[in-house]
Parts: structure tokens; C-alpha cells; sequence
């Protein structure tokens, strides 16, 4: 099992399937995610495809995504 710390460079996580929001823009201004293994997931900027990767644990990014559901982030919007 491959397991990366943040930083890697996304481009060194290899054989997985970055997904992108179907709301980014035409400049490709968004966030992609990856699924690295069964416990983690890679998040890297998408105008940055070789820039810095942030990998969370599973139960990291599934607590992200409880709070970003229940608007605990919406502040975060301009």
C-alpha cells in the first residue's frame, strides 16, 4: 500500500484518478481530489497539477466534507 505525507509532489502519486468539481471555472480554478488507498485521500490545486499535494485520512477528509455539508465553511466564500 502506498501511503504519502503532505507535500509530496502530486505528480508522484502515481496510478490514481484525480476528480475535479464539475463547477471549476474554464481556468481550471478548483481543487482535485485522489483516492491514494483504502485510508487516505490527496488533494492538490488544479492550476498546480505538479505543485504540492495535502493527503487526509479517511476519517480527516470525511469530517471535512460532514462540516463543509452542514455550511460550517460557507463563511470561507467571498
Amino acid at each position: 500500500m502506498n501511503s504519502f505525507t503532505n507535500g509530496t509532489q502530486a505528480s508522484r502519486i502515481t496510478g490514481v484518478r484525480w476528480v475535479k468539481a464539475t463547477a471549476s471555472d474554464a481556468l481550471n480554478e478548483c481543487v482535485e481530489l485522489a483516492r491514494v488507498n483504502e485510508n487516505e485521500v490527496a488533494v492538490r490545486n488544479s492550476r498546480f497539477p505538479d505543485g504540492p499535494a495535502l493527503v487526509f485520512t479517511q476519517a480527516e477528509f470525511t469530517a471535512f466534507l460532514d462540516g463543509a455539508g452542514k455550511g460550517e465553511f460557507d463563511s470561507m466564500t467571498v
